[in-house]
C-alpha cells in the first residue's frame, strides 16, 4: 500500500513538471517577438554663456529674448572711448619708435659730419696756437720775462686744447662710422614692442563689440545697457540649435543589445513627428548604484547613461522635454557606426 502511494506521488510530480515545461514552451511560441527597446529620456540642448573679453559699460544690446541669432552678428556693444584713445596712443608710440629706428639705420647726415670735421679743424688750430704760446713762454721764463703762473696758464691752455681736439676727432669718427649694430637692434626691438602694443589695443577695441558665437536662440539677457561688466562676466545665454542630444539610461541587461552608432527613432508627446538619431556614446560607468556589486539581483538594477545624437532637430525639441527613444536590437542587418560615433 505504501509503495503504491509513492508511485502515485511520483507520477503526479512528473506530470506537473511535464505540464510546467509544456506551458513555458507554449508561452515562448505565443509571445510576441521583440525587435526594439523603448527608453524614455529628456532633450538636452547646448548653451553658451556670452561675455566680453574686456570690461566696460554696456551702451547697446541688439536682440531680445527669444530672437534667433546668426553666428558673427553683433549682440552688444561697450563704450569704446577709452579703447579708441589707447589705439591712438599706441599708434603714436609706434610712429616714434619707427622714426628712432630709421634714424639709427641712416646714421648721421652729411651736414652733421661736415660740422664735426670743421670743429676738428677748429680744435686743431686752437691747439697749434696754444702750443706756440707755450713754446714762447718756455723761452721767456728762463729770462724771467714771464712769471711762473703765466707759464703754467699757457701749459694748461695747451693741454685743454689737446684734449678738446682728441674729443672732436673721436666724435667725428663716430659720426662717420654710423650707428652701432646694438643700437639698431635695440631700435628694432622697440618697434616690435610698439607694434604688439598697437595690436593689443586694436583687439581690445574690437572686443568692445560682442558677436554671436553660434547660430541659436537667445535664452536670457543677464545684463542691460548702462551696466558695467567685468571681463568674462556673463551678459546673455544662447541656446545652440544645431546640436541636440537626448539622454537615456540603459539597463545593464540591455547593454549587449545596443552599440554606439545604432540608428534610433525619437518621438515626443507633443506631435506625431519622428526624429532620426543615433547612439553617440554609452557611459562605461554605472549610475545610481554602488560601484561594488556582488549579487546578480543588484547587477540587473544597474543603469548606464547613453547620449542620443538627434540628426534632424527642429523647434519641436525643447530643453528638458520628455521623449521616447526606440532602439532596434542588434542583428546582422543593423547598421553600426561605432567607430565614427564613439567619441560623439
Amino acid at each position: 500500500m505504501k509503495v503504491l502511494k509513492k508511485i502515485i506521488v511520483l507520477l503526479i510530480a512528473a506530470a506537473a513538471v511535464a505540464a510546467f515545461f509544456y506551458i513555458r514552451e507554449q508561452q515562448k511560441k505565443n509571445a510576441p517577438e521583440i525587435d526594439a527597446l523603448i527608453y524614455h529620456g529628456n532633450v538636452e540642448i547646448r548653451r553658451v554663456n556670452m561675455s566680453f573679453r574686456v570690461g566696460g559699460r554696456i551702451t547697446e544690446i541688439f536682440a531680445e529674448e527669444g530672437d534667433e541669432l546668426k553666428k558673427g552678428s553683433p549682440f552688444a556693444k561697450l563704450d569704446d572711448s577709452l579703447n579708441v584713445a589707447d589705439v591712438q596712443l599706441a599708434q603714436a608710440s609706434l610712429a616714434q619708435a619707427r622714426a628712432t629706428l630709421e634714424k639709427a639705420v641712416n646714421g648721421a647726415r652729411k651736414q652733421e659730419i661736415d660740422e664735426a670735421r670743421a670743429y676738428v679743424e677748429e680744435c686743431r688750430a686752437a691747439l697749434e696756437l696754444a702750443q706756440a704760446d707755450l713754446e714762447r713762454n718756455e723761452s721767456l721764463i728762463g729770462k724771467n720775462a714771464v712769471s711762473q703762473s703765466g707759464y703754467d696758464a699757457s701749459l694748461s691752455t695747451r693741454d685743454v686744447a689737446k684734449a678738446r681736439l682728441t674729443r672732436a676727432l673721436a666724435a667725428a669718427e663716430l659720426l662717420e662710422e654710423g650707428t652701432r649694430q646694438e643700437d639698431i637692434d635695440a631700435a628694432k626691438a622697440a618697434v616690435a614692442q610698439a607694434e604688439a602694443a598697437l595690436q593689443k589695443a586694436q583687439i581690445a577695441l574690437e572686443d568692445a563689440i560682442l558677436t554671436v558665437p553660434n547660430d541659436g536662440i537667445l535664452l536670457t539677457r543677464v545684463a542691460e545697457p548702462g551696466a558695467i561688466v567685468a571681463p568674462g562676466q556673463t551678459v546673455a545665454a544662447l541656446s545652440i540649435r544645431d546640436v541636440v542630444w537626448v539622454y537615456v539610461f540603459l539597463e545593464e541587461p540591455d547593454l549587449g543589445k545596443v552599440a554606439p552608432g545604432t540608428a534610433v527613432e525619437i518621438s515626443t508627446d507633443s506631435s506625431d513627428k519622428k526624429y532620426l538619431g543615433h547612439i553617440g556614446y554609452i557611459s562605461p560607468e554605472a549610475e545610481f548604484t554602488p560601484k561594488t556589486v556582488e549579487t546578480p539581483n543588484l547587477r540587473t538594477n544597474l543603469v548606464y547613461r547613453a547620449r542620443i545624437i538627434v540628426e534632424t532637430p527642429d523647434l519641436g525639441l525643447r530643453q528638458g522635454a520628455p521623449v521616447d527613444v526606440r532602439i532596434p536590437l542588434l542583428n546582422e542587418t543593423t547598421a553600426i557606426l561605432s567607430e565614427e560615433h564613439e567619441e560623439e
